[in-house]
Protein backbone atom coordinates (compact mmCIF):
# COMPACT_ATOMS: atom_id res chain seq x y z
CA UNK A 1 0.00 0.00 0.00
CA UNK A 2 1.02 3.23 -0.56
CA UNK A 3 1.07 5.94 2.18
CA UNK A 4 -2.80 6.19 3.45
CA UNK A 5 -2.49 9.41 5.09
CA UNK A 6 -1.78 10.84 1.40
CA UNK A 7 -4.71 13.15 -0.22
CA UNK A 8 -6.70 10.47 -2.81
CA UNK A 9 -7.90 11.98 -6.18
CA UNK A 10 -11.44 10.07 -5.11
CA UNK A 11 -12.64 8.21 -1.73
CA UNK A 12 -14.72 5.74 -2.69
CA UNK A 13 -16.88 5.03 -0.28
CA UNK A 14 -18.81 1.25 0.15
CA UNK A 15 -21.40 -0.47 2.22
CA UNK A 16 -21.02 -4.49 3.04
CA UNK A 17 -19.27 -5.07 -0.65
CA UNK A 18 -15.68 -4.12 -1.32
CA UNK A 19 -13.29 -6.13 -0.35
CA UNK A 20 -14.92 -8.46 1.37
CA UNK A 21 -17.46 -9.66 -1.10
CA UNK A 22 -16.83 -10.91 -4.32
CA UNK A 23 -18.73 -10.19 -7.72
CA UNK A 24 -21.28 -7.80 -8.21
CA UNK A 25 -20.18 -3.92 -6.79
CA UNK A 26 -17.19 -5.57 -5.76
CA UNK A 27 -15.98 -6.29 -9.02
CA UNK A 28 -17.06 -3.45 -10.91
CA UNK A 29 -15.37 -1.21 -8.12
CA UNK A 30 -12.12 -3.36 -8.82
CA UNK A 31 -12.93 -3.25 -12.59
CA UNK A 32 -13.23 0.54 -12.42
CA UNK A 33 -10.18 1.36 -10.43
CA UNK A 34 -7.81 -1.05 -11.96
CA UNK A 35 -8.55 0.51 -15.49
CA UNK A 36 -8.08 3.87 -14.07
CA UNK A 37 -4.01 3.94 -13.19
CA UNK A 38 -3.71 7.18 -13.17
CA UNK A 39 -6.20 8.20 -10.23
CA UNK A 40 -5.24 7.59 -6.90
CA UNK A 41 -8.28 5.77 -4.71
CA UNK A 42 -8.95 5.55 -1.17
CA UNK A 43 -11.45 2.76 0.14
CA UNK A 44 -14.44 3.38 2.81
CA UNK A 45 -15.26 -0.25 3.68
CA UNK A 46 -18.05 0.34 5.70
CA UNK A 47 -19.10 -3.89 7.78
CA UNK A 48 -21.09 -4.73 10.03
CA UNK A 49 -19.19 -4.73 13.46
CA UNK A 50 -15.07 -4.32 14.48
CA UNK A 51 -14.68 -7.49 14.33
CA UNK A 52 -11.88 -8.67 11.36
CA UNK A 53 -13.74 -9.67 8.46
CA UNK A 54 -11.99 -11.62 5.67
CA UNK A 55 -10.99 -9.90 2.34
CA UNK A 56 -11.65 -11.79 -0.96
CA UNK A 57 -10.21 -8.97 -3.08
CA UNK A 58 -6.80 -7.09 -3.26
CA UNK A 59 -7.01 -3.53 -3.78
CA UNK A 60 -4.67 -2.55 -7.10
CA UNK A 61 -2.00 -0.50 -6.69
CA UNK A 62 -3.20 3.31 -6.87
CA UNK A 63 -5.64 2.25 -3.82
CA UNK A 64 -3.45 4.61 -0.87
CA UNK A 65 -5.79 2.74 1.70
CA UNK A 66 -8.76 1.39 3.08
CA UNK A 67 -10.82 2.58 6.10
CA UNK A 68 -12.93 -0.02 7.96
CA UNK A 69 -15.41 1.33 9.40
CA UNK A 70 -18.01 -0.69 11.46
CA UNK A 71 -21.60 0.35 12.27
CA UNK A 72 -21.63 -1.58 15.39
CA UNK A 73 -18.31 -1.94 17.99
CA UNK A 74 -17.91 -3.92 20.81
CA UNK A 75 -19.45 -2.69 24.22
CA UNK A 76 -16.46 -1.48 26.73
CA UNK A 77 -17.20 0.81 29.68
CA UNK A 78 -18.69 4.00 28.74
CA UNK A 79 -16.48 8.18 29.35
CA UNK A 80 -18.38 10.17 31.12
CA UNK A 81 -19.18 12.99 29.17
CA UNK A 82 -21.60 16.02 29.66
CA UNK A 83 -25.45 15.78 30.19
CA UNK A 84 -25.91 18.57 27.82
CA UNK A 85 -24.11 17.99 25.22
CA UNK A 86 -25.48 14.26 25.13
CA UNK A 87 -29.10 15.83 25.66
CA UNK A 88 -28.03 18.08 22.56
CA UNK A 89 -26.60 15.28 20.44
CA UNK A 90 -28.80 12.35 20.24
CA UNK A 91 -31.97 14.97 20.12
CA UNK A 92 -30.31 16.18 17.08
CA UNK A 93 -29.92 12.23 15.98
CA UNK A 94 -33.08 11.04 17.13
CA UNK A 95 -34.91 13.60 14.56
CA UNK A 96 -32.66 12.85 12.07
CA UNK A 97 -34.09 9.47 11.98
CA UNK A 98 -37.44 10.05 12.57
CA UNK A 99 -37.88 13.19 10.13
CA UNK A 100 -34.71 13.55 8.29
CA UNK A 101 -33.19 16.90 6.77
CA UNK A 102 -29.28 17.26 5.81
CA UNK A 103 -29.71 20.39 7.96
CA UNK A 104 -30.18 18.58 11.00
CA UNK A 105 -27.13 16.07 10.02
CA UNK A 106 -24.95 19.13 9.37
CA UNK A 107 -26.34 20.47 13.38
CA UNK A 108 -25.88 16.72 14.72
CA UNK A 109 -22.10 16.84 12.62
CA UNK A 110 -21.43 20.24 14.34
CA UNK A 111 -22.55 19.32 18.22
CA UNK A 112 -20.20 16.07 17.98
CA UNK A 113 -17.31 17.93 17.38
CA UNK A 114 -17.76 20.50 20.82
CA UNK A 115 -16.80 17.35 22.67
CA UNK A 116 -12.88 17.21 22.96
CA UNK A 117 -11.38 14.12 22.00
CA UNK A 118 -13.69 12.82 20.18
CA UNK A 119 -16.41 10.18 21.91
CA UNK A 120 -17.19 7.08 20.73
CA UNK A 121 -20.49 5.33 19.76
CA UNK A 122 -20.67 3.62 23.08
CA UNK A 123 -20.21 6.50 24.97
CA UNK A 124 -23.32 7.84 23.41
CA UNK A 125 -26.01 5.27 23.48
CA UNK A 126 -24.85 4.26 27.02
CA UNK A 127 -25.78 7.32 28.26
CA UNK A 128 -28.73 8.05 30.72
CA UNK A 129 -30.04 10.64 28.76
CA UNK A 130 -30.23 8.98 25.92
CA UNK A 131 -32.26 6.03 27.70
CA UNK A 132 -34.31 8.66 28.87
CA UNK A 133 -35.07 10.07 25.62
CA UNK A 134 -36.13 6.16 23.94
CA UNK A 135 -38.45 6.01 26.43
CA UNK A 136 -40.32 8.87 26.09
CA UNK A 137 -40.01 8.55 22.15
CA UNK A 138 -41.37 4.80 22.98
CA UNK A 139 -44.33 6.28 25.09
CA UNK A 140 -45.03 8.49 22.75
CA UNK A 141 -45.55 6.22 19.20
CA UNK A 142 -44.91 2.92 20.00
CA UNK A 143 -45.95 1.47 23.09
CA UNK A 144 -48.24 -1.03 21.14
CA UNK A 145 -44.79 -2.29 20.42
CA UNK A 146 -42.55 -4.30 22.75
CA UNK A 147 -39.64 -1.63 24.22
CA UNK A 148 -37.12 -4.51 23.94
CA UNK A 149 -37.25 -5.03 20.46
CA UNK A 150 -37.79 -0.67 19.83
CA UNK A 151 -34.87 -0.14 22.24
CA UNK A 152 -32.76 -2.89 19.86
CA UNK A 153 -33.65 -1.30 16.31
CA UNK A 154 -33.36 2.46 17.83
CA UNK A 155 -29.94 1.58 19.14
CA UNK A 156 -28.91 0.00 15.61
CA UNK A 157 -30.31 2.94 13.85
CA UNK A 158 -28.60 5.55 15.65
CA UNK A 159 -25.85 3.64 16.38
CA UNK A 160 -24.97 3.14 12.55
CA UNK A 161 -25.62 7.21 11.85
CA UNK A 162 -22.75 7.48 15.20
CA UNK A 163 -20.58 5.40 13.39
CA UNK A 164 -20.74 7.45 10.31
CA UNK A 165 -20.34 10.74 11.90
CA UNK A 166 -17.05 9.64 13.63
CA UNK A 167 -15.68 7.40 11.85
CA UNK A 168 -11.94 8.66 10.33
CA UNK A 169 -12.52 10.84 7.51
CA UNK A 170 -10.05 10.14 4.26
CA UNK A 171 -8.46 12.85 2.57
CA UNK A 172 -9.55 13.24 -0.99
CA UNK A 173 -10.28 16.09 -3.58
CA UNK A 174 -13.97 13.90 -4.44
CA UNK A 175 -15.96 11.45 -2.69
CA UNK A 176 -17.73 8.66 -4.59
CA UNK A 177 -20.67 6.71 -2.37
CA UNK A 178 -21.85 3.67 -4.50
CA UNK A 179 -25.10 3.56 -2.72
CA UNK A 180 -27.41 5.24 -0.49
CA UNK A 181 -27.82 3.68 3.35
CA UNK A 182 -24.85 4.17 5.44
CA UNK A 183 -22.75 4.36 2.96
CA UNK A 184 -24.18 7.30 1.70
CA UNK A 185 -24.60 8.97 5.22
CA UNK A 186 -21.03 8.65 5.53
CA UNK A 187 -21.14 10.33 1.80
CA UNK A 188 -22.91 13.21 3.12
CA UNK A 189 -21.02 13.93 6.31
CA UNK A 190 -17.71 14.13 4.23
CA UNK A 191 -19.30 16.80 1.15
CA UNK A 192 -20.83 18.70 4.40
CA UNK A 193 -17.45 18.86 6.41
CA UNK A 194 -14.75 18.88 3.79
CA UNK A 195 -16.72 21.17 1.02
CA UNK A 196 -15.67 18.94 -1.84
CA UNK A 197 -17.89 17.61 -4.12
CA UNK A 198 -19.95 14.50 -3.67
CA UNK A 199 -20.87 11.71 -6.63
CA UNK A 200 -23.59 9.27 -5.92
CA UNK A 201 -23.89 5.82 -7.95
CA UNK A 202 -26.96 3.49 -7.71
CA UNK A 203 -26.23 0.20 -8.99
CA UNK A 204 -29.83 -0.65 -7.34
CA UNK A 205 -31.63 1.95 -5.33
CA UNK A 206 -30.94 0.95 -1.95
CA UNK A 207 -34.30 2.79 -0.11
CA UNK A 208 -36.19 0.23 -2.22
CA UNK A 209 -33.91 -2.87 -1.51
CA UNK A 210 -34.13 -2.13 2.60
CA UNK A 211 -37.75 -1.97 1.75
CA UNK A 212 -38.32 -5.38 0.53
CA UNK A 213 -35.65 -6.74 3.55
CA UNK A 214 -37.89 -4.92 6.03
CA UNK A 215 -40.89 -6.63 4.71
CA UNK A 216 -39.87 -9.75 4.57
CA UNK A 217 -37.67 -10.07 7.54
CA UNK A 218 -38.97 -11.79 10.27
CA UNK A 219 -35.96 -10.70 12.83
CA UNK A 220 -37.99 -7.28 13.44
CA UNK A 221 -40.60 -8.46 15.84
CA UNK A 222 -43.70 -7.33 17.01
CA UNK A 223 -45.91 -5.98 14.24
CA UNK A 224 -48.76 -3.50 15.71
CA UNK A 225 -51.93 -4.87 15.22
CA UNK A 226 -53.92 -1.33 14.98
CA UNK A 227 -57.35 -3.44 14.84
CA UNK A 228 -60.43 -1.53 13.43
CA UNK A 229 -58.92 1.96 13.56
CA UNK A 230 -59.16 3.86 10.27
CA UNK A 231 -56.32 5.84 11.27
CA UNK A 232 -53.60 4.49 13.43
CA UNK A 233 -52.12 6.32 16.14
CA UNK A 234 -49.42 4.42 16.77
CA UNK A 235 -45.99 2.92 14.70
CA UNK A 236 -45.00 -0.20 13.93
CA UNK A 237 -40.92 -1.15 14.10
CA UNK A 238 -41.32 -1.80 10.18
CA UNK A 239 -42.31 1.98 9.82
CA UNK A 240 -39.58 2.79 11.86
CA UNK A 241 -36.67 0.98 9.73
CA UNK A 242 -38.50 2.24 6.13
CA UNK A 243 -38.92 5.67 7.23
CA UNK A 244 -34.92 6.09 8.68
CA UNK A 245 -33.41 4.53 5.64
CA UNK A 246 -35.70 7.20 3.36
CA UNK A 247 -33.93 9.93 5.40
CA UNK A 248 -30.51 8.30 5.34
CA UNK A 249 -31.82 8.63 1.51
CA UNK A 250 -32.66 11.86 1.37
CA UNK A 251 -29.96 13.16 3.36
CA UNK A 252 -26.90 12.01 0.63
CA UNK A 253 -29.49 13.00 -2.21
CA UNK A 254 -29.28 16.38 -0.99
CA UNK A 255 -25.44 16.77 -0.71
CA UNK A 256 -24.20 14.94 -4.26
CA UNK A 257 -23.13 16.98 -6.98
CA UNK A 258 -24.01 14.11 -9.32
CA UNK A 259 -26.37 11.41 -8.74
CA UNK A 260 -25.83 8.37 -11.63
CA UNK A 261 -28.13 5.91 -12.23
CA UNK A 262 -27.14 2.59 -14.29
CA UNK A 263 -30.78 3.05 -16.57
CA UNK A 264 -33.47 4.94 -17.21
CA UNK A 265 -36.16 4.07 -15.20
CA UNK A 266 -33.83 4.24 -12.00
CA UNK A 267 -33.13 7.46 -12.60
CA UNK A 268 -36.86 8.23 -12.64
CA UNK A 269 -37.04 6.46 -9.30
CA UNK A 270 -34.45 8.52 -7.58
CA UNK A 271 -36.03 11.54 -9.14
CA UNK A 272 -39.65 10.35 -7.17
CA UNK A 273 -37.59 10.02 -4.00
CA UNK A 274 -36.45 13.42 -4.15
CA UNK A 275 -32.97 13.82 -6.36
CA UNK A 276 -32.81 16.95 -7.95
CA UNK A 277 -33.62 16.26 -11.46
CA UNK A 278 -30.92 18.68 -12.66
CA UNK A 279 -27.93 16.35 -10.92
CA UNK A 280 -29.28 12.93 -12.80
CA UNK A 281 -26.99 11.29 -14.95
CA UNK A 282 -27.52 7.83 -16.54
CA UNK A 283 -24.11 5.44 -17.03
CA UNK A 284 -24.57 1.68 -17.55
CA UNK A 285 -21.84 -0.79 -16.78
CA UNK A 286 -20.21 -2.17 -19.09
CA UNK A 287 -18.66 -5.52 -20.18
CA UNK A 288 -14.74 -5.99 -21.65
CA UNK A 289 -15.60 -8.70 -24.78
CA UNK A 290 -12.91 -9.86 -25.25
CA UNK A 291 -12.48 -11.42 -22.06
CA UNK A 292 -14.93 -14.04 -23.02
CA UNK A 293 -13.24 -14.37 -26.57
CA UNK A 294 -11.39 -17.28 -25.74
CA UNK A 295 -14.50 -19.32 -24.09
CA UNK A 296 -15.34 -22.63 -26.63
CA UNK A 297 -18.49 -24.42 -26.81
CA UNK A 298 -18.44 -26.96 -24.84
CA UNK A 299 -22.64 -27.48 -24.04
CA UNK A 300 -23.81 -30.99 -23.93
CA UNK A 301 -27.33 -31.23 -26.70
CA UNK A 302 -28.29 -33.81 -25.02
CA UNK A 303 -28.42 -32.60 -21.50
CA UNK A 304 -28.92 -28.66 -21.79
CA UNK A 305 -27.91 -26.85 -18.48
CA UNK A 306 -29.68 -23.73 -17.14
CA UNK A 307 -27.61 -21.65 -14.53
CA UNK A 308 -28.39 -18.77 -12.22
CA UNK A 309 -25.81 -16.76 -11.25
CA UNK A 310 -25.96 -15.02 -8.24
CA UNK A 311 -25.47 -14.66 -4.07
CA UNK A 312 -27.69 -17.57 -1.93
CA UNK A 313 -29.30 -15.12 -0.20
CA UNK A 314 -33.93 -14.15 -0.40
CA UNK A 315 -33.39 -10.93 -2.38
CA UNK A 316 -32.50 -13.12 -5.46
CA UNK A 317 -35.34 -15.40 -4.57
CA UNK A 318 -33.32 -18.65 -5.20
CA UNK A 319 -36.40 -20.58 -4.33
CA UNK A 320 -38.73 -18.96 -7.40
CA UNK A 321 -35.45 -20.91 -10.03
CA UNK A 322 -35.27 -23.73 -7.61
CA UNK A 323 -39.38 -24.81 -8.12
CA UNK A 324 -39.02 -23.17 -11.60
CA UNK A 325 -36.54 -26.08 -12.14
CA UNK A 326 -38.63 -28.87 -10.52
CA UNK A 327 -41.18 -28.19 -13.21
CA UNK A 328 -38.86 -27.74 -15.91
CA UNK A 329 -37.39 -31.14 -14.59
CA UNK A 330 -41.39 -32.79 -14.75
CA UNK A 331 -41.54 -31.66 -18.72
CA UNK A 332 -37.91 -32.45 -19.50
CA UNK A 333 -35.86 -34.46 -17.33
CA UNK A 334 -32.63 -33.83 -19.05
CA UNK A 335 -32.07 -30.40 -18.30
CA UNK A 336 -29.31 -29.51 -15.97
CA UNK A 337 -29.28 -26.84 -12.63
CA UNK A 338 -27.06 -24.85 -11.00
CA UNK A 339 -26.57 -22.41 -8.95
CA UNK A 340 -23.04 -20.57 -9.01
CA UNK A 341 -22.51 -18.15 -6.14
CA UNK A 342 -21.86 -17.64 -2.44
CA UNK A 343 -23.18 -19.61 -0.10
CA UNK A 344 -22.09 -18.47 2.88
CA UNK A 345 -23.99 -14.95 3.47
CA UNK A 346 -27.04 -16.09 4.63
CA UNK A 347 -26.59 -19.86 6.01
CA UNK A 348 -30.54 -20.21 7.15
CA UNK A 349 -31.76 -19.21 4.22
CA UNK A 350 -29.06 -21.54 2.03
CA UNK A 351 -29.75 -24.16 4.35
CA UNK A 352 -33.64 -24.31 3.33
CA UNK A 353 -32.73 -23.54 -0.79
CA UNK A 354 -30.89 -26.68 -0.02
CA UNK A 355 -33.73 -29.00 1.91
CA UNK A 356 -36.34 -27.55 -1.40
CA UNK A 357 -34.17 -29.10 -3.59
CA UNK A 358 -34.36 -32.49 -1.39
CA UNK A 359 -38.06 -32.35 -1.30
CA UNK A 360 -38.46 -31.78 -4.54
CA UNK A 361 -36.44 -34.57 -6.00
CA UNK A 362 -34.44 -32.67 -7.73
CA UNK A 363 -30.61 -33.70 -6.07
CA UNK A 364 -29.74 -35.42 -9.16
CA UNK A 365 -30.40 -32.83 -11.49
CA UNK A 366 -29.59 -30.00 -9.54
CA UNK A 367 -26.12 -28.51 -7.53
CA UNK A 368 -25.03 -25.40 -5.47
CA UNK A 369 -21.71 -24.91 -7.11
CA UNK A 370 -20.76 -21.96 -5.00
CA UNK A 371 -18.04 -19.57 -5.81
CA UNK A 372 -16.66 -20.05 -9.19
CA UNK A 373 -14.98 -18.84 -12.20
CA UNK A 374 -17.83 -17.93 -13.82
CA UNK A 375 -15.37 -18.16 -17.16
CA UNK A 376 -14.92 -21.90 -17.17
CA UNK A 377 -18.50 -22.00 -16.78
CA UNK A 378 -19.85 -20.28 -19.35
CA UNK A 379 -18.75 -22.70 -21.99
CA UNK A 380 -21.07 -25.18 -20.51
CA UNK A 381 -24.10 -23.12 -19.83
CA UNK A 382 -27.20 -23.29 -22.56
CA UNK A 383 -29.58 -20.05 -20.60
CA UNK A 384 -28.83 -18.25 -17.56
CA UNK A 385 -31.49 -17.09 -15.73
CA UNK A 386 -32.18 -14.92 -12.77
CA UNK A 387 -35.40 -14.40 -10.52
CA UNK A 388 -34.34 -11.38 -8.43
CA UNK A 389 -36.82 -9.59 -6.31
CA UNK A 390 -34.61 -6.72 -7.11
CA UNK A 391 -32.18 -5.83 -9.80
CA UNK A 392 -30.39 -2.82 -11.44
CA UNK A 393 -28.01 -3.82 -14.67
CA UNK A 394 -27.53 -6.89 -13.26
CA UNK A 395 -23.57 -7.69 -14.73
CA UNK A 396 -24.82 -11.60 -15.49
CA UNK A 397 -26.75 -10.01 -18.56
CA UNK A 398 -23.86 -8.86 -20.09
CA UNK A 399 -21.38 -11.57 -19.32
CA UNK A 400 -24.27 -14.69 -20.74
CA UNK A 401 -24.66 -12.24 -24.14
CA UNK A 402 -20.65 -11.88 -24.31
CA UNK A 403 -20.58 -15.55 -24.53
CA UNK A 404 -23.84 -15.57 -26.90
CA UNK A 405 -26.14 -16.88 -23.89
CA UNK A 406 -29.57 -15.99 -23.56
CA UNK A 407 -31.55 -14.87 -20.62
CA UNK A 408 -34.58 -15.17 -18.45
CA UNK A 409 -35.31 -12.32 -16.37
CA UNK A 410 -37.83 -11.12 -14.05
CA UNK A 411 -39.29 -7.51 -14.99
CA UNK A 412 -36.97 -5.67 -12.33
CA UNK A 413 -34.30 -3.15 -13.05
CA UNK A 414 -32.88 -2.58 -16.59
CA UNK A 415 -33.31 -6.70 -17.48
CA UNK A 416 -35.93 -5.97 -19.89
CA UNK A 417 -34.23 -3.03 -21.65
CA UNK A 418 -31.04 -5.09 -21.89
CA UNK A 419 -32.91 -8.37 -23.44
CA UNK A 420 -35.74 -6.76 -25.58
CA UNK A 421 -33.47 -3.76 -26.34
CA UNK A 422 -34.46 0.11 -27.18
CA UNK A 423 -38.03 1.12 -28.84
CA UNK A 424 -37.62 0.10 -32.76
CA UNK A 425 -34.74 -2.85 -32.03
CA UNK A 426 -35.71 -6.27 -33.69
CA UNK A 427 -35.39 -9.35 -31.53
CA UNK A 428 -34.99 -10.84 -27.95
CA UNK A 429 -32.12 -11.99 -25.92
CA UNK A 430 -34.33 -13.55 -24.00
CA UNK A 431 -37.93 -13.57 -21.92
CA UNK A 432 -38.98 -11.07 -19.77
CA UNK A 433 -41.51 -13.25 -16.68
CA UNK A 434 -43.22 -11.81 -14.07
CA UNK A 435 -42.06 -10.99 -10.29
CA UNK A 436 -41.75 -14.38 -8.18
CA UNK A 437 -43.68 -16.73 -10.89
CA UNK A 438 -42.28 -20.39 -10.70
CA UNK A 439 -44.64 -21.30 -13.66
CA UNK A 440 -43.73 -18.74 -15.84
CA UNK A 441 -39.79 -18.75 -15.64
CA UNK A 442 -40.23 -22.74 -15.95
CA UNK A 443 -42.45 -22.14 -19.36
CA UNK A 444 -39.69 -19.50 -20.62
CA UNK A 445 -36.94 -22.10 -19.71
CA UNK A 446 -38.41 -24.62 -21.47
CA UNK A 447 -39.43 -22.73 -24.75
CA UNK A 448 -35.96 -21.41 -25.04
CA UNK A 449 -33.99 -24.85 -23.79
CA UNK A 450 -36.34 -27.00 -26.48
CA UNK A 451 -35.43 -24.76 -29.31
CA UNK A 452 -31.91 -24.94 -30.51
CA UNK A 453 -32.37 -22.43 -33.17
CA UNK A 454 -33.93 -19.96 -30.96
CA UNK A 455 -31.75 -20.74 -28.30
CA UNK A 456 -29.15 -19.64 -30.63
CA UNK A 457 -30.65 -16.70 -32.27
CA UNK A 458 -31.66 -15.28 -28.63
CA UNK A 459 -28.13 -15.41 -28.07
CA UNK A 460 -26.67 -13.64 -31.25
CA UNK A 461 -28.95 -10.83 -30.46
CA UNK A 462 -27.98 -10.49 -27.12
CA UNK A 463 -24.28 -10.77 -28.15
CA UNK A 464 -24.61 -7.86 -31.12
CA UNK A 465 -27.08 -5.20 -28.04
CA UNK A 466 -24.23 -5.72 -25.86
CA UNK A 467 -21.67 -4.74 -28.17
CA UNK A 468 -23.69 -1.77 -29.04
CA UNK A 469 -24.87 -0.78 -25.89
CA UNK A 470 -22.35 -1.86 -23.36
CA UNK A 471 -18.63 -1.49 -24.19
CA UNK A 472 -16.59 -1.86 -21.33
CA UNK A 473 -13.89 1.31 -22.79
CA UNK A 474 -16.67 3.88 -23.54
CA UNK A 475 -18.01 3.73 -19.55
CA UNK A 476 -14.19 3.58 -18.23
CA UNK A 477 -13.93 6.85 -20.31
CA UNK A 478 -16.89 8.35 -18.88
CA UNK A 479 -15.72 7.97 -15.45
CA UNK A 480 -12.39 9.40 -16.09
CA UNK A 481 -13.62 12.06 -17.48
CA UNK A 482 -16.59 12.47 -14.61
CA UNK A 483 -13.55 12.20 -12.29
CA UNK A 484 -11.70 14.79 -13.51
CA UNK A 485 -14.64 17.29 -13.23
CA UNK A 486 -15.13 16.27 -9.86
CA UNK A 487 -11.94 17.05 -8.91
CA UNK A 488 -11.30 20.37 -10.49
CA UNK A 489 -14.31 21.73 -8.43
CA UNK A 490 -14.12 24.51 -5.98
CA UNK A 491 -14.46 23.61 -2.41
CA UNK A 492 -17.79 24.63 -1.30
CA UNK A 493 -17.67 26.96 1.58
CA UNK A 494 -18.60 24.93 5.09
Amino acid sequence: MIDPVAEADICLIVEGAYPYVVGGVSGWLQDLMTNLPDIRFHIVAIKPSDEALAWKINPPSNVLGVTEVALSTQRRMPRRLPKAHVKTIMQLASTFVHQGGSETLRSLLLALRQIKPTPQVHDLLSHPSTFALLRREYAADFDRSSFHHFFWATHVLLGGLLAMCLAPLPRARAYHSISTGFAGLFAARAAIETGRPLCLTEHGIYQLERQIEVLMADWIGDQVDHGLALEPTNKDLRDLWRQAFGHYSAACYATSDLIVALYAANSDVQKLLGAPPERLRIIPNGIDLARFDHVEDARDPAAPLVALIGRVVPIKDIKTFIRASAMVHHTDPQVRFVVLGPLDEDGDYATECFALVEQLGLSDCFEFAGRVNIEQWMARIDLLALTSLSEAQPLVILEGGACHIPIVAPDVGSCREMIEGRPGDEGAGGIITPLVNPRATADAICKIVGAPDLRRQMGLTLRRRVERDYSHSKIIDTYRELYGTLAAFPCRAI
